[in-house]
């Protein structure tokens, strides 16, 4: 009787130590998939060493060419969304050309539209002035107006995530230091990028340390959340003063170097002008509109 009890108590605790582990592997592959999706900063550097046509123009080119349609995008008014719709083409040939991975880009965009989704989410509650009827229904001017704003931001967004993925942060930081942007601000820009990288990763490491010490299937609550948070803070500190002190070992003068030859030839000069007349015509012409004129004319 009693080997029996032995017996089904060794069985019982395998299973429980069996299931343990379980719990634990599943939470390890989860954060792993978190780090893996969420904290792949540096991915956008590695697309920026491709070698197709756009990723050899000249830097200044692309920044120049990316001022101008992100200026000319926020220049159109609140109601504007057939205007908006062939500026859609300038990311699409560009992902196109570069090789760039569509998927990746639209992820990114979706990750931080919610931002986007909440300054505009208020718009149809405050204009309710129906503008069209769609049918039946009728279609107000917050509505068309949120909708713009949703179009802007992903139009706005895509291009600056095409640029560093083309061309790097680094690059575009140096680009921004010839165009005569402040060198303070943009030593900035070039540590807050690198020291995202050290943040995120102390960060994988504080969770996957957590969640291996935790056999709670819950979320984590406020106070343990809190003391995460600190301590993640001060690992972050730490290994930064370390990195900042091993770069002024090896002679850091307070400007992070660009090993890259540049040039500005004639291609340069027509993907630019040719960009920027595109949009010059898109901004003042609405195609949309002609466009479906067109087809319908030709229908009849």
């Amino acid at each position: 009787m009693s080997q029996n009890f032995t017996e089904v108590t060794s069985v019982s605790l395998l299973c429980d130590s069996v299931a343990t582990l379980k719990f634990r592997y599943c939470k390890i592959i989860h954060m792993n998939n978190i780090g893996k999706n969420m904290f792949d900063i540096g991915y956008m550097d590695m697309l920026a060493e491709g070698d197709s046509f756009l990723h050899r123009l000249n830097p200044g080119a692309k920044l120049i060419t990316t001022m101008a349609f992100i200026i000319t995008v926020v220049s159109f008014d609140k109601y504007s969304v057939s205007a908006l719709t062939p500026f859609f083409v300038y990311p699409l040939v560009l992902i196109a050309v570069g090789g760039l991975p569509a998927g990746y880009l639209l992820k990114k965009i979706l990750f931080v539209s919610p931002f986007a989704v909440f300054i505009g989410i208020f718009n149809p509650l405050i204009d309710r002035e129906v503008i069209f009827h769609l049918g039946s229904i009728g279609i107000s001017g917050g509505w068309i107006s949120f909708m713009s704003v949703i179009m802007r931001f992903a139009l706005t967004v895509s291009s600056a995530l095409i640029l560093v993925a083309l061309t790097g942060f680094n690059t575009v930081c140096e680009s921004l230091l010839k165009f005569g942007v402040p060198k303070p601000f943009i030593v900035q820009l070039m540590f807050f990028n690198r020291y995202m990288l050290i943040f995120t990763d102390e960060a994988g490491r504080v969770v996957r340390a957590r969640s291996l010490r935790s056999f709670s299937k819950g979320a984590a609550g406020l106070g343990i959340f809190a003391s995460l948070a600190g301590h993640l803070l001060l690992r972050t500190i730490d290994r930064a003063e370390r990195i900042y002190r091993a770069m002024c070992c090896r002679g850091f003068d307070g400007r992070i170097h660009i090993i890259r030859k540049t040039k500005t030839g004639y291609r340069e000069i027509v993907f630019v002008f040719g960009w920027i007349i595109l949009f010059v015509l898109m901004r003042y012409y609405n195609l949309s509109l002609k466009l479906g004129g067109l087809v319908t004319g030709m229908s009849r």
